[in-house]
């Protein structure tokens, strides 16, 4: 694999990872190790990849046991100051160190980062089909990114692995999106590749039927999918933040299934592809 990656010219080039959350949940082990033992192979093959995680399941599980309803408004989750505090501790204290010592187990060299300590952010305000606001409160858009930590990082041998918090302004923390929060990295970085992994086989016409999968996505169909409902809940982040890197330049962006072995390595080769959905201009 390392002569085939070799081969391809990804050697030393940035590779950012959007670990879904959803693989953490998973009885089996080998589906809970798969990605981090892609992601220790790109290492070790010479590619510099940076990880940023997911782990809504978990917070709302964390939150039920604390007695508060998760409530979601246009894919974003309503985060009030308890809410907040649930959401740090179960991404940066539990879920981001069990990935990191996962990669470690596995032979890699990993550094796990809260996402205050990385990112910046504002106050995210949504809007309603009347244009109005809608406060969803201690949500943050992310508006910047410490490129240089995590360059520093690359350079020692470690591959970052992010939570998707966020430090505002104000000095208070906010949940933000990991589809975003992972998009900004890799356009902060200037990332050759952006890959958001999750457990479902890309985007779908038809949600219930594989066979719909939309293999390359333009940037055109985006407004017409929306209003189709293909593209709705929480695949609107995920969709408006993978368009987003590809206009500033993030060369190759997938949407791929994480689910499927070694779907993070095999998908370099085009004679291997995986499937998925690729983001195109």
């Amino acid at each position: 694999m390392e002569k085939l990656i070799a081969k391809a010219g990804a050697r030393g080039r940035i590779f950012v990872v959007k670990y879904g959350g959803s693989f953490m949940d998973s009885p089996d082990p080998a589906v809970r190790e798969g990605v981090a033992r892609d992601v220790v192979a790109l290492q070790a093959a010479g590619i510099l990849p940076v990880v940023v995680h997911g782990g809504g399941k978990a917070i709302t599980r964390a939150m039920e046991e604390a007695g508060v309803k998760a409530n979601f408004v246009q894919g974003m989750r309503v985060t009030d100051e308890k809410t907040s505090a649930v959401v740090e501790r179960v991404l940066s204290n539990e879920i981001n160190p069990e990935i990191v010592a996962t990669m470690k187990k596995l032979g890699g060299k990993a550094q796990g980062f809260s996402g205050t300590e990385i990112f910046r952010c504002e106050k995210l305000w949504l809007r309603d089909s009347a244009g109005e606001k809608v406060d969803v409160g201690y949500v943050g858009d992310v508006t910047g990114v410490d490129a240089t930590q995590l360059r520093d990082t690359l350079a020692g041998g470690l591959i970052p692995v992010i939570s998707p918090t966020a430090r505002g302004g104000d000095g208070k923390i906010y949940n933000c999106n990991a589809d975003v929060a992972a998009a900004q990295a890799a356009i902060a970085l200037g990332a050759h590749r952006l890959v958001f992994l999750s457990d479902v086989p890309g985007l779908l016409r038809d949600p219930q039927d594989p066979k719909t999968l939309i293999s390359h996505l333009a940037e055109s169909e985006v407004i017409e999918l929306k209003r189709a409902g293909i593209i709705d809940r929480g695949m609107i982040p995920k969709v408006d933040s993978a368009v987003a890197a590809r206009r500033a330049g993030v060369k190759e962006v997938l949407f791929l299934d994480g689910r499927v072995s070694h779907a993070l390595l095999r998908d370099i080769f085009a004679d291997e592809e995986t499937g998925g959905t690729k983001i195109v201009s």
